[in-house]
């Protein structure tokens, strides 16, 4: 761990994000903080995802204050939980912040929020209110994001649908409605990267991601099994980033390796990333960040879970939920290569997770919740929490 950086006049803000998606949300974030003149932000990597996360900074232009130190390999869950949880506390401890910020709901993301809950500072959710009503899809995930919402003074939710989770959990007065922060990033990152692969002459690309631990084992092989099906199609090159998990990609290789019009690629900056969804006619897809950001690009979805905690992009009509079965992921597939204008109608591009200004939002109203509490401070008043300030979300 670097040594940590001795505390700032202004409210203090400890921004934690440990795996890729959450440190690509969050550089947005990172960066509309700095805008507000009393707000002085620290980015704080947990490790969990080391160097990828390394990467996401360097491709943003940005560097971590605290980094913890990655994280050994092969720590199953209770002890990765309870190694960022001290780690966390660490860091906390060491920074006094006047707020913790997380994003999601990653291991990285609840361990934050748990330290600072036990150390007595308040804790800003970005990317709260997801819901899937069932703790065991995606787990842990689910169950991360409704014990965070629990712990949060700030709750900054992406739509209008997981707004209303949070207030018929809460109550009102505590949830700002701010778009996904991820959709500020594809729209810094659209333009900046390259496709990594090439494919044969006059095939289109679909484009294959799959990576969650509640797929691992006998769902990821069922999907490897409908790629190879679809890759001998002929008509078709099927691309497919593989997470860098043993469990994921000794797997896929396993099965996947040798498949004619199948690339297997490694992990990706973001914006070479971005560039195959906008190359890519179809993608398949297990992660929940590019079920936000397919539809902004206008690329059709198929989401190889069996729930989604994002269902605005279903009824917007840019996603089908088909799980892992290997003949309903072909069935829908090919309904959709076969059919050019029923993929033209999925390809419409749809924005359900707001305008690509979510940032700015979140920074203003952490403004205002801190402009709130110094001025109680300077009254000689008792300094009161979200909760007891309704007043501030009708502000934005």
């Amino acid at each position: 761990m670097n040594a940590m950086p001795q505390p700032l006049p202004g409210c203090r803000i400890l921004v934690a994000f440990g795996t890729r998606p959450e440190a690509i949300k969050m550089m947005p974030v990172l960066a509309a903080l700095r805008h507000q003149p009393w707000l002085r932000p620290l980015a704080c990597a947990t490790g969990q995802h080391g160097g990828l996360v390394a990467d996401v900074l360097a491709e943003f232009g940005e560097r971590a204050d605290i980094d913890l130190g990655a994280q050994p390999a092969g720590q199953g869950l209770p002890l990765l939980t309870g190694h960022l949880l001290a780690a966390m506390a660490g860091a906390i401890a060491a920074t006094r912040p006047d707020l913790v910020l997380v994003q999601g709901d990653t291991v990285s993301a609840f361990a934050g929020a748990l330290a600072a809950h036990q150390a007595g500072v308040p804790v800003g959710h970005v990317e709260a209110g997801l819901r899937s009503g069932d703790l065991q899809n995606p787990w842990p995930e689910e169950f991360h994001r409704v014990a965070i919402d629990a712990l949060a003074a700030l709750r900054f939710a992406p739509t209008a649908a997981a707004a209303a989770n949070l207030r018929a959990e809460y109550g009102s007065g505590q949830v700002l409605v701010t778009g996904n922060t991820g959709i500020d990033a594809l729209f810094r990152a659209r333009r900046t990267g390259v496709v990594p692969v090439e494919l044969r002459p006059g095939r289109r690309m679909v484009l294959v991601t799959a990576h969650r631990r509640e797929n691992w084992g006998v769902p990821l092989l069922r999907i490897a099994d409908a790629v190879a099906a679809l890759a001998a199609r002929g008509d078709v090159d099927l691309v497919w980033p593989l997470h860098p998990n043993p469990a994921v990609r000794d797997a896929v290789t396993a099965r996947l390796g040798a498949v004619p019009g199948v690339h297997l690629l490694g992990p990706l900056p973001y914006g070479d990333s971005v560039a195959l969804l906008r190359a890519a006619c179809l993608l398949l897809t297990d992660s929940g960040g590019m079920q936000e950001e397919a539809p902004a690009i206008g690329l059709p979805v198929l989401i190889l879970r069996e729930v989604t905690e994002r269902p605005e992009v279903v009824s917007a009509g840019a996603a089908l939920v088909t799980g892992t079965a290997t003949a309903v992921i072909l069935a829908a597939a090919n309904a959709l290569l076969d059919h050019p204008d029923r993929l033209a109608e999925m390809a419409r591009p749809v924005f359900p997770y707001g305008d690509g200004r979510a940032a700015d939002r979140i920074a203003e109203a952490v403004a205002l919740w801190w402009e709130a509490k110094r001025s109680a401070a300077r009254a000689d008043e008792p300094l009161r929490d979200q909760a007891d300030q309704p007043d501030l979300v009708d502000r934005l």
